[in-house]
């Protein structure tokens, strides 16, 4: 009986020492992607069937309520805009003149045709806000030593039940990672590499995005510059911003 309580002591411990990795884990790959604010420019390069074409912006974020995003290339996409606050977002088409919001099931939509949703590009809160998670495994990926998450929503409002990642243990950065519905259907893929220093932190330059099930290779997402911290004017964040 004695050996059997120390074998259940034992095994709690471990358990907690697992979660508590898995919770430090999580809180310094937030530390590497979130801030309180930052500015980016970046080119979307959105594989089709037939071709690809290479969309470029420039993104402006504060916090997890507001962002605002200018499409600046090619012609046919230049002066589109975006804008959120908490959980509303409106986009505005200058062809027409017009700001549409986007909600309800059209935020499952593909923005600009490519392998990302609303909903992917709105969520921008801290993973362990929104998961939590337990180490299923660890690996050698590329000769790199790789600790596999498994993370479960443990709010109503997150865009996907469960997730994977495969997080560099050097970097804290997911190299890799799988996104599933509450059927445990996968959904998508996301890949991350070429990762880059700056202020203090590291963060992926370049990620590929891949809707399982549409045909294509996917999205490549390349960040050009980033600047975190940086001055943003408060006027952006306005719908009277998104005309100007």
């Amino acid at each position: 009986m004695k050996t059997l309580a120390l074998l259940v002591i034992f095994g709690c411990l471990a358990l907690g020492m697992q979660a508590q990795s898995a919770d430090e884990i999580m809180q310094r790959i937030d530390r590497n992607m979130s801030s309180d604010n930052r500015i980016v420019e970046s080119s979307m390069t959105i594989h089709g069937r037939r071709n690809s074409r290479t969309i470029t912006s420039v993104s402006y974020t504060v916090g997890t309520e507001k962002s605002f995003t200018e499409y600046l290339s090619p012609a046919r996409e230049k002066g589109t805009k975006m804008l959120k606050l908490d959980d509303k977002l409106w986009t505005y088409y200058p062809a027409n003149d017009r700001i549409v919001q986007i909600s309800g099931h059209m935020l499952r939509q593909s923005v600009m045709g490519s392998d990302l949703s609303y909903e992917d590009m709105m969520d921008d809160r801290r993973l362990s806000d929104v998961y939590e998670a337990v180490i299923e495994s660890e690996e050698m990926v590329d000769g790199r030593s790789v600790k596999v998450l498994k993370l479960n929503a443990k709010v109503d409002d997150a865009a996907y039940e469960t997730r994977k990642l495969w997080v560099d243990t050097e970097y804290y950065l997911p190299i890799k990672e799988e996104l599933y519905a509450k059927s445990g259907q996968l959904l998508k893929r996301t890949t991350l590499g070429n990762f880059k220093k700056i202020d203090g932190r590291w963060f992926p330059m370049k990620l590929n995005f891949k809707d399982v099930l549409k045909q294509g290779e996917g999205t490549d997402w390349e960040i050009i510059s980033i600047e975190f911290n940086g001055e943003i004017p408060e006027y952006i964040f306005t719908k009277a911003a998104l005309k100007k």
